[in-house]
């Protein structure tokens, strides 16, 4: 008896466990693997009819991407009074709107099922007239919610941050004085989360910096300025070798942070705007920036355990800390994808170019895919998967072989980057959700 009783037990823990790993989750922007999913038997072919499982109207505007925490998704928008400017598609000047629309606005916080797509509720962070004007081509909801299971936190940039936790009750809310950002832009750059802990960047013109907060209550544990100017780029958590690092990327610094809001290391040589997001893998940070108008668009690949200015000298790719650097290869808008061996680095004027992860070493460069890019490429399946601004995905087969394998169209704009979650795909587009699963 007690033999077949512990039996029982491992197997009822051993089915726990096997339920755990197979929670659909994808908690923050891009996922927790840095756009790769390890899942079998997710879609690589669909349309607006094509292996849609279900697809669902979101009010108002928004570009921030789904969060999926078991059966509920988490997402973002903001809904106003009146008629929306259309953006148009690809890169522009005169698009920015310095003087925000004069009719309320309302900024919500949203949870749906992730079976049905049934809305299950919906919450009203705030509402009033817009503190700023922005690009037409971005929202007041770009950036995306992060959640630990537990609460969801959406952070609404010159808005405020607003934890809810899943029923939909408000835990903690905190307001932030608006701050400009450069040509009227707006703002981007996504919450990190690590533990009991809540990472925030504002570069703007004004008073840039990076706050902690405690996730639980709202109270803030520490606030730094930074020297820097207007940025996008969503803070990284590089947790290795019993260390915890936050790194930001900016124009005038890479620079890393302890738990306290130390700096551990910097790195110089950004270019003029910064977007892209640092990620891991295979045990190197990687990290750059690209802007379109700029000649410099450096890359870097770092190893753990850096301390100091590691920046290269002048002439040299790399030294004790950068495993390999590059001065020409970063995109503007999207973040870089590893996947396997291979980065893949995706261009905003539609071209792909691949290179060895470890080396840098290049292996094809500037293939041409369809279209403008803003969404960043995420990966499975042995594929890579390209999502231009008109809603067509380029299915790339991955590796060192260049080769298109499908294209799937939704026909219409898309700038937010997609969420795996177990094995549906969820995009979103200018008005729509679509949860895309293989039949």
């Amino acid at each position: 008896m007690m033999v077949r009783s512990l039996f029982l037990t491992f197997a009822a823990l051993a089915s726990l466990a096997s339920a755990i790993r197979a929670e659909p989750n994808w908690p923050l922007f891009r996922g927790p693997n840095a756009g790769v999913s390890e899942e079998k038997g997710l879609p690589t072919k669909w349309s607006t009819k094509e292996n849609v499982a279900w697809s669902v109207e979101i009010p108002g505007r928004g570009w921030s991407s789904p969060v999926v925490w078991g059966k509920k998704l988490f997402l973002t928008t903001v809904t106003r009074e009146g008629q929306y400017e259309e953006p148009r598609k690809g890169l522009y000047f005169g698009g920015e709107r310095k003087a925000a629309a004069e009719v309320d606005h309302h900024w919500l916080v949203l949870c749906l099922d992730l079976d049905t797509g049934k809305t299950l509720w919906q919450k009203e962070a705030a509402k009033g007239k817009p503190p700023s004007g922005i690009h037409i081509k971005n929202s007041y909801a770009s950036e995306t919610p992060v959640t630990d299971g537990q609460r969801v936190y959406a952070y609404f940039g010159n808005q405020g941050v607003y934890c809810h936790d899943f029923d939909g009750k408000s835990i903690w809310s905190k307001k932030f004085d608006p701050v400009p950002t450069r040509f009227s832009w707006g703002t981007a750059a996504s919450p990190a989360l690590y533990k009991d802990r809540l990472f925030i960047v504002n570069d703007n013109e004004k008073e840039s910096f990076l706050i902690c907060l405690n996730a639980k209550t709202g109270e803030q544990i520490w606030r730094i300025d930074r020297d820097e100017k207007s940025n996008w780029s969503t803070p990284f958590v590089w947790e290795h070798d019993g260390r915890v690092e936050i790194v930001t990327a900016g124009t005038k610094r890479v620079r890393s942070y302890d738990l306290d809001g130390k700096v551990l290391w910097e790195l110089t040589g950004m270019s003029a705007i910064t977007i892209p997001t640092p990620f891991t893998r295979h045990g190197l940070l990687y990290v750059g920036s690209g802007y379109v108008m700029d000649k410099s668009k450096p890359f870097y690949a770092i190893r753990p355990g850096a301390k100091g200015d590691i920046t290269p000298v002048e002439g040299r790719s790399s030294n004790d800390f950068v495993a390999w650097s590059s001065k020409t290869i970063a995109p503007y808008n999207p973040t870089p994808l590893v996947y396997g061996d291979y980065l893949y680095v995706l261009y905003d004027m539609g071209f792909l170019s691949c290179f060895e992860a470890k080396t840098g070493k290049k292996v094809y460069d500037r293939e041409r895919l369809n279209g403008q890019f803003t969404v960043s490429p995420w990966a499975y399946d042995g594929k890579v998967f390209c999502l231009n601004e008109d809603g067509e995905t380029t299915v790339v087969q991955a590796g060192p072989e260049f080769k298109i394998l499908h294209r799937n169209k939704l026909d219409e704009m898309c700038m937010a980057c997609p969420a795996v979650a177990g094995k549906s795909l969820l995009i979103r587009t200018l008005t729509k959700l679509y949860r895309i699963e293989q039949k």
